[in-house]
């Protein structure tokens, strides 16, 4: 039975509270030595991976009780049928960019996506070293937060004259294949960084281009599309697609985030 949402702007002080409350447990750990486990795929895990997700996960399923969780940190094989069912789904990623994380990069981010159907809804970013909130609540009320600052309207913008910035993932910087998909761009400025923190980029109009080439994970985009998105930005598939949830394996392929069309 599909489930009736929740007023999703009435989300955006809660859900932003719990990615807080996530954020400033994972900067505990990010002052310590650091325990570091791989997981079945060899990618690296660590205590503050866990602490993030024992608030966000329990937080969210007593928020909307009624909404599934997906989170990277406890994404089983039979959840596809059941969000698929239910019509919407929390994406959960408690630590992105652990290897910046491990690495003492400032780049990583706590992300929290609603999905309704198989498009990104609402989305809370937050940016623990920098202590900023990014949220999406729809088309045109997309905001930053910094600590406890106002609460700020943030738009993507149109390409500068000069040229495009583009935002690049660390580990993609020097890809001949990125090279290539650059060819018919003009190019002012390449911003190399890691996790989700490239969509707030464009979100806030730093940025205006952000290709991804290879494989993620939907809990690695939600959050940052559906702010993208409610910035007058566009997220789609390296062939122009709508860019979709609720995937096998909940697997996604390359993707090209922009700033408003000039």
């Amino acid at each position: 039975m599909t489930i009736a949402l929740p007023d999703i702007e009435s989300l955006v002080d809660p859900v932003g509270r719990i990615a807080r409350r996530a954020s400033k447990a994972i900067l505990e750990y990010y002052k310590t030595d650091l325990s570091i486990d791989r997981k079945d795929d060899y990618s690296p895990i660590t205590e503050a991976d866990r602490a993030a997700d024992g608030i966000i996960v329990p937080a969210l399923e007593a928020l909307t009780p009624d909404i599934p969780v997906v989170s990277e940190e406890r994404v089983e094989s039979n959840q596809l049928a059941a969000v698929q069912a239910a019509g919407c789904f929390w994406l959960v990623d408690p630590l992105d960019g652990t290897r910046e994380f491990i690495n003492k990069r400032d780049e990583f981010t706590v992300n929290i996506g609603l999905i309704q159907g198989d498009q990104p809804i609402f989305g809370v970013l937050s940016v623990p070293v920098q202590d900023t909130i990014y949220s999406a609540a729809g088309l045109g009320k997309a905001s930053r937060q910094i600590g406890d600052g106002p609460v700020e309207p943030i738009a993507a913008r149109v390409a500068p004259a000069d040229g495009s910035v583009v935002a690049i993932s660390r580990s993609h910087a020097n890809s001949d294949n990125l090279d290539a998909f650059l060819e018919g761009e003009v190019v002012s400025k390449r911003i190399i960084a890691g996790s989700a923190l490239k969509f707030s980029l464009i979100a806030e109009g730093r940025a205006d281009l952000y290709p991804r080439l290879g494989q993620t994970m939907e809990w690695d985009t939600a959050a940052g599309q559906a702010i993208v998105e409610a910035a007058g930005g566009v997220v789609h598939t390296l062939d122009g697609q709508p860019f979709r949830y609720g995937k096998p394996y909940f697997r996604n392929k390359g993707f090209v985030a922009r700033g408003l069309p000039g």
